[in-house]
């Protein structure tokens, strides 16, 4: 079984993840930043070193004859020095690349100076080794003049870069920690969030689980937050749609132990008279017999419309030609029709609606049946199923003797029969839950001729199901 997701998860999770990338990317930007910062200030350092080395020159005769002399010792850089974490090296020489005086180790420049110096000296900055040790080079092209002569001098500082990266890795690290507490605070007031926004679900939760099982009564949750409301409704819908299905059962269970209490008490009386010999054994077969069938029919009908509560709750339903189906409906019944000599007529038209199969049989059949029994011998039976008014309009015509004002009112109430000793009263309610489940109306009229009623129409409107 799949595990929930955790809500305070996701939304750590959603709004930590793009935090945490940000941060990771924003501190390689940073580093980068950060160095090349610190690179700027320590090469004005380099330079101001190149610039003090310069100033300490002497040269005698006049350019190519010129020969330069410095007068500064390595210790006049020791101002330079941070700290004891970076090293200085210097070289002073000719343009030629010959050594005046500073380290032989530090390579001689062979670049050249940009075109726009950055600062106002003929100087460049450049990356080099000393000893495998990574150094940055600052280089100085530093005229020298006397009155003993002229020339060009090359004065190179270099120094190593520990200092530049601890400088670096330090404001790295500030700014870091700052970020990864903002997250952390971040990651509180969220939870804190979701604690405070979850406790009305939970207090729900505790409310729904602390009911009885038989509690199935409307939630009450005025506090909830806007958006679980459409979830809190829901549920009370479909709570609502299980006490209706509890009501119901009890119900149906109710009427049918009443119903079939009848018949089997009657069944048990006819077997103990048969048993006694008060009637002859013909006879009493006959009415056990009778007495069987009212009460296979009984259940039959009983299981009818169990049945039809049952597809309510199933909304799977199949595009069927209502002509079609009641055309076979008619041919299943006609031995029936013909046992009565009835003069019978069928007039469709092609009426398609979405419904169940067994629902549209059911429905078509119990009227048909409930037509030709109380349809006298050659009375007229007209069927007529013709589209109308966006719907699908069955017709059921008898020439029975209608049905009373008192009747009409419980009619299509469960075993409410009209005459208890031909049917259960089950087939027009089972019609009813048939058509309301297929959101169609249904009705019955009496047909009147000179104030004589002549017959009953049974009507049935159903919505075509038209193609899109």
């Amino acid at each position: 079984m799949k595990q929930a997701a955790s809500l305070r998860r996701t939304l750590l999770i959603g709004i930590l993840a793009p935090i945490g990338l940000f941060v990771i990317i924003n501190s390689v930007s940073l580093y980068a930043q950060s160095l090349a910062a610190a690179t700027l200030a320590y090469d004005r350092t380099l330079l101001a070193s190149a610039k003090t080395i310069g100033e300490q020159l002497d040269v005698e005769g006049y350019d190519e004859n010129a020969e330069l002399r410095a007068k500064v010792p390595y210790s006049a850089l020791e101002a330079f020095e941070a700290d004891n974490q970076s090293r200085i090296f210097y070289r002073v020489s000719h343009l030629s690349g010959a050594i005046v005086s500073g380290f032989d180790e530090l390579p001689f420049w062979h670049g050249q100076i940009p075109s726009r110096p950055a600062y106002a000296a003929l100087v460049d900055f450049y990356d080099a080794t000393v000893h495998d040790e990574a150094v940055r080079v600052a280089v100085l092209l530093q005229p020298v003049a006397t009155e003993r002569g002229r020339g060009m001098a090359v004065v190179q500082v270099a120094e190593t870069l520990e200092l530049r990266r601890t400088l670096a890795r330090r404001i790295l690290v500030d700014t870091l920690w700052r970020q990864l507490l903002l997250m952390a605070v971040i990651a509180a007031v969220v939870v804190l969030v979701v604690q405070r926004a979850t406790r009305p679900v939970r207090r729900l939760s505790a409310e729904l689980a602390a009911r009885s099982e038989s509690d199935l009564s409307p939630i009450d949750a005025p506090d909830a937050p806007r958006e679980l409301r459409p979830l809190v409704d829901a549920t009370t819908e479909v709570m609502g749609r299980l006490q209706r299905l509890l009501d119901h059962q009890k119900r149906f269970v109710r009427d049918s132990a009443h119903q079939l209490r009848t018949p089997l008490a009657v069944l048990k009386a006819q077997v103990q008279s048969a048993r006694r010999g008060d009637m002859p054994p013909e006879e009493a077969l006959r009415e056990i017999n009778e007495t069987v069938e009212r009460a296979t029919a009984l259940a039959n009908q009983m299981l009818s419309l169990a049945k039809v509560e049952q597809l309510r709750q199933q909304p799977e339903s199949t595009r069927i030609d209502w002509a079609d189906m009641a055309r076979e409906v008619a041919l299943d019944v006609s031995p029936l029709i013909a046992d009565k000599a009835l003069d019978f007529e069928f007039d469709e038209a092609p009426s398609p609606v979405r419904a169940h199969r067994w629902m549209l049989q059911e429905l078509t059949r119990n009227l048909l049946h409930n037509a030709i029994k109380h349809s006298p011998r050659g009375g007229r039976l007209l069927v007529a199923l013709r589209p109308e008014d966006g719907g699908a309009r069955l017709s059921v015509q008898d020439a029975g003797p209608g049905i009373s004002a008192d009747l009409r009112q419980r009619l299509f109430a469960p075993f409410a029969a009209g005459d208890v000793t031909r049917g259960s009263g089950l087939g027009l309610a089972i019609c009813r839950e048939i058509v309301l489940a297929l959101e169609g109306r249904i009705a019955l009229d009496n047909r009147e001729m000179n104030g004589v009623i002549v017959g009953l129409t049974a009507t049935v409107w159903l919505p075509l199901d038209n193609p899109s």
